[in-house]
Parts: C-alpha cells; sequence; structure tokens
C-alpha cells in the first residue's frame, strides 16, 4: 500500500507508510491532538548517550535524513506494538519540490477525488498505524488537519497526492 506525490511537482515521489513505524517524526495521537507529552524518564545512562551522539555528529559532520531508530528499548516496542501513529506531511512535500504556483491539492480517496488549499496539506498529518498495526480498512492513510478540525472525520483512503 503506497501513496504518491505527483502533479505540479519537479519530483514525483512514492510512499511507503508501513515503513513510517521506525522513523523518529512520527507523533502519537495523544502528541498531536491532546498535547500529551511523551512520556519518557531520562536516565543518567540516556542523557550519556545522547550526548555522546550529539558528540559524534557534530565531529563527523553527519546528518541523518530521516531521522531513523537505530536501535528500539523495551519501552519504545511496546509503544510501537499499541500506538496509534500520524506522521507530518510537510517533509515528504518539501522533498518532492512543488512549484511556485501550487495552491491546491487533489487527495484520489476511494469514494473519489477531493480538493484542499496546498498550505492547509502541508501542515496536516497522515495516520498510518492504529493499535501498533498499518490501516488496513480504507488505508494505506488518513489525512488529519494539524488543528484538529477534521478529527472526528478525517479524509480516508488516500492513494494519490496530487498538486495543482
Amino acid at each position: 500500500m503506497i501513496v504518491q506525490i505527483a502533479g505540479n511537482v519537479k519530483f514525483p515521489i512514492t510512499l511507503d507508510p508501513t515503513v513510517w513505524i521506525f522513523d523518529d517524526r512520527k507523533m502519537t495521537f495523544p502528541e498531536v491532538f491532546e498535547g500529551e507529552e511523551n512520556p519518557t524518564e531520562p536516565t543518567e545512562e540516556d542523557e550519556l548517550k545522547r550526548q555522546s551522539t550529539r558528540f559524534d555528529r557534530e565531529v563527523y559532520q553527519q546528518k541523518i535524513n530521516p531521522p531513523v531508530n537505530k536501535s528500539i528499548n523495551r519501552y519504545e516496542k511496546q509503544r510501537i506494538l499499541k500506538g496509534t501513529f500520524l506522521m507530518p506531511l510537510k517533509p515528504f512535500l518539501h522533498t518532492s519540490e512543488p512549484a511556485a504556483d501550487v495552491k491546491k491539492a487533489a487527495l484520489v480517496t476511494d469514494e473519489g477525488e477531493k480538493v484542499i488549499d496546498a498550505d492547509v496539506l502541508s501542515e496536516s498529518l497522515l495516520l498510518f498505524a492504529e493499535n501498533g498495526k498499518p490501516l488496513q480498512e480504507q488505508g494505506p492513510v488518513h489525512l488529519y488537519f494539524k488543528d484538529g478540525s477534521n478529527r472526528s472525520e478525517p479524509i480516508k483512503g488516500i492513494k494519490k497526492i496530487v498538486l495543482q
């Protein structure tokens, strides 16, 4: 199950939401819409690892994009197996390099086409996993506006995003 970004873009791209579970940019549903913070308790060992990683990146000028979990601890594994996750759409749109005159976006879904403003799209989030599993019904992704205005009725079954 993939989603294409096409239309008035320099680089049409194909997204595979099934691999986003390992991406550090993912956010949980409560983090996005309820303002809940990730309940991790940093330990001294975690702080040392973080400082070590920061030092390594500065010394060796390494920048990993997209950021990917190198190892997953037990807490993170449980979070992944039970969580409902969203991914910001902005980095993917930025990578596709839309033309300067893009104003609208057509979302091709199972039920037809829905046209929304391109600025609203760039600030939107894609739901890709519910209860730790990829979306099967009306998937592969559901679109939620950042302000939560369509929280009860997201745009479902998106197969393609065409920038106009």
